[in-house]
């Protein structure tokens, strides 16, 4: 990247600071974004579309309740105005054509490394007896119906033709401390290697040694189990409900707590016989069973499966608790698929239906570390914050600092990390909530035929 290349970025990125999105100056400053580019060896053009100036304004977009691309590029239109740069088009062609060229290589590089940083630089407080611990889950989101979706991501084989919508099937790893995203596998919902486990095998490489998953019994196979083991990463999963168990057995240490060795099992269809064969034939894991007394826990006994051998250094006392925190994870995603507005995405081809994903992930791992700097400017933990609070006391600011002098935006700043700690989250142990809604969906007719087919049958009625 030539030293004029570097300049025309340089300025951007402090323009750029200067409006409401200032909020983020520190989380992903112009030293992580310049590094990402000169990795990815992006270079600016001379145009109101950079790589930069789309990745801010899709940013904004996600962070906007309002996720159309009209309302991002009026946004980018009015700035601009105000602060006397050379005005985009109001028309959202140029900014969609810009999307398109913003490669997937620096988004995804900018979450992970936000997740990384975030890691490191969190108080050993937060972590589980010094030790990392992330959580795996699945997920599914769905998208528009178009030819180039349907291919790569089918929808569900019980819908027919034309009336079903494409569906993403996702692995996520959050951090039980900080509650970012550190790592993602996407594919599609149904087909040969399309399953959690097998997403999560396509990014178990990247655990750390000495780290701890949490998972539930999709997890708790001897191959998931063992694959993680054999890169020093640790598991806590709930065992699979055809494993039988039987606590007489093997090591015993207490009634419902023992050590014993599995055993391989027969190679799955979909596994090669040299993986097959890279597994141990036996593994020691240690059997946890405890009972669950809170009211409204759907289960009453439950049996974990562990790699952590050691009983006085992990007692099933405080691996059950553990286990119990594996529920973050479910409402982690129910905040990044509802409070981001990504349960139904917006893209109309694979291509950009992935980076719209990444691009959420960034949007949440953003505000996760902001939530973290106000865990810490507060003296508490960012799990017993709101996320959904500190979404609205970052929209709140945007507003403030717009109208804000350079002398005033520090003390907004500040008044934005005591808004987002402000609000803690309540004690959510023990609740008892139907699983039921209350309010009745509007009536309206289900359309049982696709829509072109229903337009041709309207048009020739008419």
């Amino acid at each position: 990247m030539g030293q004029g290349i570097r300049s025309t970025v340089r300025d951007q990125i402090n323009r750029l600071r200067s409006q409401p999105e200032e909020l983020f100056e520190g989380l992903l400053d112009r030293n992580v974004v310049q590094e990402a580019l000169d990795k990815e060896g992006i270079r600016c053009r001379d145009c109101v579309y950079t790589p930069l100036v789309t990745l801010w304004a899709w940013v904004c977009q996600v962070l906007d309740p309002d996720h159309s691309c009209q309302a991002a590029v009026l946004r980018l239109f009015a700035y601009l105005t105000a602060v006397g740069a050379r005005r985009c088009s109001t028309n959202t062609g140029p900014y969609c054509k810009a999307r398109r060229r913003l490669p997937l290589s620096l988004i995804l590089r900018l979450v992970l490394t936000t997740g990384r940083k975030l890691e490191e630089t969190s108080p050993g407080s937060w972590k589980w007896k010094g030790l990392p611990v992330y959580i795996v889950d699945g997920t599914t989101v769905s998208m528009p119906d178009t030819p180039a979706n349907q291919k790569a991501f089918p929808q569900h084989r019980a819908q027919k033709p034309g009336l079903g919508f494409p569906i993403a099937r996702m692995v996520v790893v959050i951090s039980l401390a900080t509650g970012a995203v550190r790592r993602l596998a996407m594919g599609p919902y149904k087909g040969k290697g399309t399953g959690e486990p097998s997403l999560l095998r396509r990014i178990e490489d990247e655990f750390e040694a000495g780290s701890v998953v949490l998972g539930d019994r999709c997890f708790g196979s001897f191959f998931g189990i063992a694959g993680l083991f054999a890169r020093g990463v640790h598991s806590v999963c709930r065992t699979h409900k055809g494993r039988k168990i039987d606590f007489k057995l093997g090591k015993r240490i207490t009634d419902l707590d023992h050590v014993v060795k599995w055993l391989r099992p027969q190679r799955p269809k979909d596994m090669d016989i040299e993986t097959y064969n890279a597994f141990p034939e036996e593994l020691e894991i240690r059997e946890i069973g405890f009972r669950v007394s809170q009211p409204g826990f759907r289960v009453s006994f439950v049996i974990l499966a562990t790699t952590l051998l050691d009983a006085t250094e992990y007692s099933s006392d405080e691996l059950a608790e553990l286990y119990i925190e594996r529920w973050n994870v479910e409402v982690d995603l129910r905040t990044i698929k509802v409070e981001l507005s990504m349960n139904v995405l917006r893209c109309k081809t694979p291509d950009m239906v992935e980076k719209e994903v990444w691009t959420h992930m960034l949007v949440y791992n953003l505000v996760r570390t902001l939530m973290a700097e106000a865990a810490i400017h507060s003296g508490t933990e960012p799990r017993k914050l709101s996320f959904k609070s500190a979404m609205q006391a970052i929209r709140a600011h945007s507003e403030a600092m717009t109208y804000a002098g350079e002398d005033r935006r520090e003390v907004l700043r500040l008044s934005l990390l005591e808004a987002a700690a402000a609000n803690e989250v309540g004690h959510r142990r023990g609740r008892v909530e139907p699983r039921a809604v209350k309010r009745r969906p509007k009536p309206g007719r289900i359309l049982v035929e696709p829509r072109e087919a229903a337009r041709k049958r309207l048009s020739v009625a008419a």
